[in-house]
């Protein structure tokens, strides 16, 4: 058995998500981030998330456990898909989650915001934004950062929860980062910004 496969102390449960018609599990670990069920920002990203031509490089920055990324895999499996977590765990079960769903065109890195991304740049970029890192860290690894990562014509989605509204908005009008506000619905917002 793959080391990915093999029974692992940190296993909570599966959550189920349903896209594209499509019920899709994902193996959640103890302590990670939706551990419970996946993220209502998550899903609001997912409904709302329209990219046109298909994109040749993806990064899910922040990727936890992988929804983003790999349903993001699935959707566009020409693509290259990079997903990034600070969180070792998340990463261990990213790759698992991967595995799982057989996408083979996926890479996990664990990353500290950008840092160990592998270099060059995307057509697409998607983030959950965390909320509890700090302002600074917001507006530097998940909104200026992310911006600089991508290819002409790309574009960086995220979605953040309503609370982080005030910073996104002040980063949109006196910090010069053009956001445009996509949707905002049960407590969270999805942003959206092209290189």
């Amino acid at each position: 058995m793959a080391p990915e496969t093999q029974p692992d102390p940190y296993f909570r449960k599966r959550v189920s998500l349903a896209l594209d018609g499509e019920q899709l599990e994902f193996e959640v670990g103890h302590t990670l981030f939706a551990s419970h069920e996946v993220d209502a920002g998550t899903k609001l990203l997912l409904r709302c998330l329209e990219v046109d031509p298909p994109p040749r490089r993806i990064l899910d920055l922040g990727c936890g456990y992988g929804v983003l990324g790999i349903a993001l895999a699935r959707r566009f499996p020409e693509a290259e898909v990079v997903l990034a977590d600070s969180n070792l765990l998340a990463v261990r079960y990213a790759r698992r989650n991967a595995l799982l769903h057989g996408v083979s065109n996926t890479e996990v890195v664990g990353s500290v915001g950008l840092e160990e991304v592998p270099a060059g740049e995307y057509d697409l970029i998607v983030a959950n934004v965390p909320a509890k890192i700090g302002d600074e860290a917001i507006e530097g690894e998940f909104v200026r950062g992310p911006r600089g990562r991508l290819a002409a014509g790309g574009s960086y989605w995220f979605v953040a929860v309503s609370g982080l509204n005030h910073l996104l908005k002040r980063l949109a009008g006196r910090g010069g980062v053009p956001l445009r506000q996509v949707r905002k619905r049960s407590g969270h917002t999805v942003y959206r910004t092209e290189a």
